[in-house]
């Protein structure tokens, strides 16, 4: 079973009088085949501790542990190779290519990534569930925040990861297209034995979770399990 682990995870940035402790002794486990929540307000430390769950950032100290294997100590290639084969992202930016159409993101994905993306037919089903399907040939700029941040969640999910990773993925949409994105991550982590991280704000989603963490001020607890 796909398992992600942090094994107190501590993350300082700064020093001296501008030191500033984002995270402290952070333990958190995020398993396959649940959607796991954490929880803060703005400013708590989800984004520094999303990012090194996904190895953009390396802990000040503590463990970053993939199926029992260090993570934090990949470096260069490794590490990038091991992120787009495994590790899927929907930030808050979107990281949309501005000159390329909806459909021309997914195809960049099929050039970077050449195997194990999503088949046809169950790609066409996440769009549908995304209300994207008639935004195929728009570009990015003549889209809304949330039909962007609905387009990111469906090109994270095409790469077909085992390990999912988004950070405020519902904050631009409507409670009726929150219900819709929760419902489709619970499937993803049950019906496709994936790992699905997601860190926010927003406590429409805690209806679908199976595990729900709580982050304040860099210190994390568990409030589901």
């Amino acid at each position: 079973m796909q398992r992600l682990e942090l094994k107190n995870v501590n993350k300082v940035f700064g020093s001296g009088t501008n030191r500033v402790q984002a995270l402290s002794q952070v333990n958190f486990e995020a398993k396959a085949g649940e959607l796991t929540l954490i929880l803060g307000p703005s400013g708590s430390g989800k984004s520094t501790l999303l990012t090194i769950l996904g190895g953009l950032q390396q802990p000040t100290s503590g463990e970053v542990l993939i199926n029992g294997n260090r993570f934090d100590g990949k470096r260069g290639k490794a590490a990038d190779d091991f992120r787009l084969k495994h590790i899927g992202f929907v930030l808050q930016s979107y990281s949309l290519v501005p000159y390329l159409t909806v459909a021309e993101q997914f195809q960049l994905v099929d050039k970077v990534k050449k195997a194990g993306n999503l088949p046809p037919k169950q790609f066409d089903n996440d769009l549908n569930r995304l209300g994207i399907t008639s935004l195929l040939d728009k570009y990015p700029g003549e889209l809304s925040g949330g039909q962007s941040q609905r387009v990111a969640i469906a090109r994270a999910l095409y790469a077909n990861p085992d390990f999912i990773l988004a950070d405020e993925p519902t904050a631009a949409l409507d409670s009726a297209r929150v219900q819709e994105v929760g419902r489709l991550l619970k499937d993803i982590a049950e019906k496709e034995e994936k790992a699905v991280v997601v860190v926010t704000h927003d406590l429409r989603l805690k209806e679908e979770a199976d595990r729900i963490y709580q982050l304040v001020d860099g210190k994390i607890s568990l409030e589901k399990s």
